[in-house]
């Protein structure tokens, strides 16, 4: 990272930011054209679920190319001056960078489900079986990741 001031290394910081992130940004690679889709999804602390229909853009691309990038951020708030250039933001990021699964086991796939509505829930769901049968679970197993941020408000 060139800015090492605003570089993020302890783990338990970066999942804080994820679990407190409301989208997860997947970055796929369509035969060399970036495609960057903003999802709903679930993290354990070493991969990141989401879920999708059985058929689309995201399934065809991850079938020809499985290595892909998560983002999340937190926007803490906007920082205003008189002058343009030096307004800013307040935030923290996470990138990570990973290798895509569909998931076809059914216990994990009930777990998965189970895990990305614990990140918008504190209720406890079930998932009709005709629903589970038509959705699709993607577990990204996260190889490396790392997080930023800039100055807090505060400071």
């Amino acid at each position: 990272m060139r800015r090492s001031e605003k570089e993020i290394v302890d783990r338990a910081e970066i999942d804080a930011i994820i679990r407190r992130s409301r989208v997860c940004r997947l970055g796929l690679s369509d035969c060399g054209q970036p495609y960057v889709v903003p999802l709903c999804f679930g993290y354990n602390g070493t991969a990141v679920y989401f879920h999708c229909a059985p058929d689309g853009r995201k399934l065809d691309i991850l079938s020809n190319n499985d290595k892909v990038c998560v983002e999340f951020d937190v926007l803490e708030g906007v920082v205003e001056d008189d002058q343009a250039c030096r307004w800013g933001a307040r935030y923290q990021s996470v990138i990570g960078f990973g290798t895509a699964h569909i998931v076809s086991e059914r216990a994990e796939k009930k777990d998965a489900l189970a895990l990305l509505m614990s990140q918008y829930s504190d209720r406890a769901f079930l998932f009709a079986e005709n629903m589970m049968e038509r959705t699709v679970v993607v577990r990204v197993d996260i190889d490396s990741i790392t997080g930023k941020q800039s100055k807090r408000l505060t400071e």
